[in-house]
């Protein structure tokens, strides 16, 4: 890692000029590479992230190659320089009033869930969603609102179960307690990141807008949902009050997010995030990053995409290994693996062609996701880097 040419790495994660630069350029091996001179971290394809996960040095690097091209500058407490044309940045793909960074997701959940319910104490909510299984319980602990979960090992609910949720709870209560927000996580981690179907968040937004009831989106992935769906953040944005939006899973920033919403809304974030602990001196770092790949996010995605079906198809022509899409699948796919030592495979891979892969999961399947790093090698290297790996690892 220490070793790795700066001038070379800038060029691979310089993602606006992906297209127009060759393996040779990027540093990148040819297929007919000996596999023993590819050995960076730096330099693997990563099926197992959904971006890039930087390296100390790499990051180093590139925020100071950020810094050459476009000098950054120091925000304080979230706000201004750098970290303002972040903001900015959201405020044009969400199509929002106003925005805010907050030093992490969990907490953007939290308060935006809390301020649209207001006195209202019920909350509905994926039962596999981040905020109702990976969040501490924070939404009872610390704000005094009750999730009711929805759709049980499901990634979505409709709006025929929202609707009998809300008034079986109605209804059956000897003391009634008011509904407050509706929350849905797209993509859903919980579920192999299977995106909730754009046309029944439609419905469900505007059943909840003729009722009164605020709509929050946990975006964490949502670019993977845009790119594999083939719409925008804003399309999903307006059928919701607030978004919440990741800075690292995808965007290479160490931590942080960013919520949107109306200025009335944000501008009660301010405090808010204070009292939590959440007011975090400076946040430069991340938000140059994040803008540098926010960027060019898009047209990286759909580089990402066209790459990843071609190379699917080499794949599946292989003995022992099967590639599956996933029903309303985003980025993760699953690899099915046969007469082949499924550990032995995974080294291989790792070891002698610097692809790090994966072992079956307790379904029997291994879950791929394609990020970034999948534009670091051509397809044929790829395929002849699993050809010999599975040839090997035979059992």
């Amino acid at each position: 890692m220490p070793d790795f040419k700066r001038r070379d790495f800038i060029r691979l994660s310089s993602l606006a000029t992906l297209p127009l630069v060759s393996p040779a350029i990027m540093g990148l091996a040819p297929a007919d590479q000996k596999s023993s001179h590819v050995s960076k971290d730096s330099e693997a394809v990563y099926f197992i992230n959904d971006g890039i996960f930087y390296k100390p040095t790499d990051f180093l690097d590139q925020l100071q190659e950020i810094n050459r091209q476009n000098p950054i500058e120091r925000d304080s407490y979230g706000e201004g320089a750098t970290m303002e044309k972040l903001l900015q940045k959201f405020l044009e793909i969400t199509g929002k009033e106003a925005a805010v960074y907050l030093p992490s997701g969990t907490l953007a959940n939290q308060l935006a869930i809390s301020q649209h319910c207001g006195a209202n104490t019920k909350a509905f909510v994926q039962e596999t969603s981040h905020v109702y299984r990976d969040e501490g319980d924070a939404a009872q602990t610390l704000f005094n609102k009750r999730l009711i979960p929805l759709a049980a090992g499901k990634h979505y609910f409709t709006l025929e179960e929202l609707q009998q949720s809300i008034q079986y709870h109605q209804e059956g209560e000897a003391f009634v307690a008011g509904v407050g927000a509706v929350s849905i996580e797209t993509p859903v981690r919980r579920c192999d990141g299977q995106a909730f179907p754009l046309a029944e968040i439609k419905r469900i937004s505007a059943w909840c807008r003729q009722k009164g009831y605020k709509l929050h989106l946990d975006g964490a992935r949502l670019h993977m949902a845009t790119a594999f769906t083939h719409t925008s953040v804003k399309e999903y944005a307006q059928c919701f009050d607030s978004v919440y939006m990741c800075l690292y899973k995808y965007l290479g920033a160490t931590g942080g997010a960013v919520l949107c919403g109306d200025k009335a809304f944000i501008d009660q974030m301010h405090h808010l995030i204070k009292i939590h602990g959440g007011g975090i001196f400076s946040n430069w770092t991340n938000a140059a990053m994040a803008l540098h790949h926010l960027n060019t996010i898009d047209e990286v995605m759909d580089q990402i995409k066209a790459k990843a079906k071609t190379l699917f198809v080499l794949l599946n022509q292989l003995n022992g290994i099967k590639i599956e899409a996933l029903p309303d699948g985003t980025n993760l796919f699953n690899v099915k693996v046969t007469g082949v030592d499924a550990q032995k495979l995974n080294a291989r891979l790792r070891a002698e062609h610097n692809i790090v892969f994966g072992q079956p999961k307790p379904d029997g399947f291994v879950k791929i996701k394609v990020n970034p790093t999948l534009l670091r090698r051509d397809n044929q290297f790829i395929y002849e880097s699993f050809k010999e790996a599975l040839s090997f690892a035979k059992s």
